[in-house]
């Protein structure tokens, strides 16, 4: 069964370079890797190696600069305290809101360093990716004594939905 699962035959479909009738690897559909998946994978492994490196009781800005340290050297492009403009029933807000990281122009990081996240902090990210456009996010809290208990992915609440006229079969 696992021999045929839809992830496994993608990975096979990666790793030979050929297809074999299955949907690319870039689509997003639910039980398929896509590039923000793989993405999101390398950023935890560098967010669980400052974690491992620190432990927790430091400052979030800390816990960020050396993740942006720990991205850099994964060559991985990240960019720092992200402006996005907010505009209300048609006019622009004086300040813009400021994304902690943005990783690969598609993954918003969300850095804490809290006691426990609080119910508002993963709505919080929701509302990030929905201003900003990106397609997923991350929000980790580096004051876990695991940074994998501190740790959730989210994904922007379009990202799944059938826009109108979509074809439903792979092209």
């Amino acid at each position: 069964m696992l021999e045929n699962s839809p992830t496994l035959r993608v990975r096979r479909q990666q790793q030979t370079g050929k297809s074999h009738g299955v949907v690319p690897a870039c689509v997003d559909i639910v039980g398929f890797s896509t590039g923000v998946d793989a993405l999101t994978d390398k950023v935890i492994a560098c967010a669980i190696a400052v974690h491992r490196e620190l432990g927790p009781g430091l400052l979030e800005s800390v816990y960020r600069d050396c993740l942006v340290c720990e991205l850099a050297f994964q060559n991985i492009e990240v960019e720092r305290e992200r402006r996005v403009p907010i505009e209300y029933r048609g006019r622009r807000i004086r300040d813009d809101l400021k994304l902690d990281l943005v990783v690969e122009r598609s993954l918003v990081i969300e850095v804490k360093a809290v006691e426990r996240l609080h119910p508002v902090h993963q709505p919080q990210v929701i509302t990030y990716l929905k201003l900003s456009g990106f397609p997923a996010g991350l929000l980790m809290n580096f004051n876990a004594a695991s940074l994998r208990a501190g740790l959730k992915r989210l994904d922007h609440p379009d990202r799944y939905t059938r826009k109108p006229g979509a074809s439903t079969e792979a092209e």
